[in-house]
């Protein structure tokens, strides 16, 4: 039976890849994306809607900093990467131009 919409737009999509956002109809985009992410990695989800983590220490002032790499447990670069996850399943869902309006943005929730 032949289709009468745009050839692709209702084709059935790949279970391991991101549904792809061309700039076009984002709500319906958005949703499949939340469902996609939520089914992969429930924790990449929270990255997502809380922010990534940032592994922190106590200073000789007591004021809080960043941990430097070396001073990271293998918990915490762990818990660094989920929002490294999330960006490459976020970036992997764009087109050229919008991944050129976002790929300097370090912070999944912010992307």
């Amino acid at each position: 039976m032949a289709s009468t919409s745009a050839p692709g737009m209702y084709d059935s999509q790949s279970t391991t890849k991101p549904p792809f956002f061309n700039g076009e109809n984002y709500s319906f985009w958005k949703n499949k994306m939340r469902l996609f992410i939520k089914s992969s990695d429930y924790l990449v989800w929270d990255v997502i809607e809380d922010g990534p983590y940032i592994p922190l220490k106590q200073d000789n002032d007591g004021k809080m900093v960043l941990k430097r790499r070396t001073e990271m447990s293998e918990e915490e670069r762990k818990k660094i990467q989920v929002n490294d996850k999330a960006l490459h399943m976020l970036f992997c869902a764009f087109g050229p131009d919008i991944y050129s309006k976002v790929s300097s943005i370090e912070s999944a929730k912010e992307v």
